[in-house]
């Protein structure tokens, strides 16, 4: 089995439980990981088990040798598609930059070529000794960007 006939079959499961594909693996093995989120929300077990009967449904287990995995995506994990840049529009992200920069922003803006943050910078400021905090917006094209995530804040 492949990676397109999985997206292909799947996708109106997944989108009729008000979800979208972030990622589907396929390994040598037929072992298949389908990784969703919700468009709005997040995913519940109820929704990977919807997409997981549908999946069988398609796909009879005794004929095609297969193991199926149905997760949501992590919230540790790297944003994959366009979607997930969109719906966390107005949250907190950890962007990592090429060269090692790593910014704690808010994401303003995405869009295929590029993403637009609003982080906080220090400058110096003529006739002060100590820098003083700034917020600056800054668009990072994403051949520059080697990921952006959700922020996670433990209180």
């Amino acid at each position: 089995m492949d990676k397109d006939t999985v997206i292909a079959a799947i996708g109106p499961a997944v989108s009729g439980c008000g979800c979208f594909l972030v990622d589907v693996e396929v390994t040598a093995g037929n072992d298949i990981t389908i990784a969703v989120e919700k468009e709005e929300g997040v995913v519940g077990m109820d929704d990977c088990v919807s997409i997981d009967k549908a999946f069988h449904a398609l796909f009879d287990q005794d004929v095609e040798d297969y193991s199926l995995t149905v997760t949501s995506a992590g919230l540790d994990q790297p944003f994959k598609v366009l979607k997930q840049f969109r719906k966390a529009v107005g949250t907190k992200v950890e962007v990592l930059v090429k060269g090692g920069r790593k910014l704690v922003a808010t994401l303003l803006d995405a869009d295929e070529a590029s993403v637009t943050v609003r982080h906080t910078v220090l400058q110096a400021v003529e006739g002060k000794k100590k820098k003083v905090a700034a917020e600056v917006e800054e668009v990072l094209p994403l051949e520059t960007v080697n990921a952006v995530r959700p922020f996670i804040e433990f209180e």
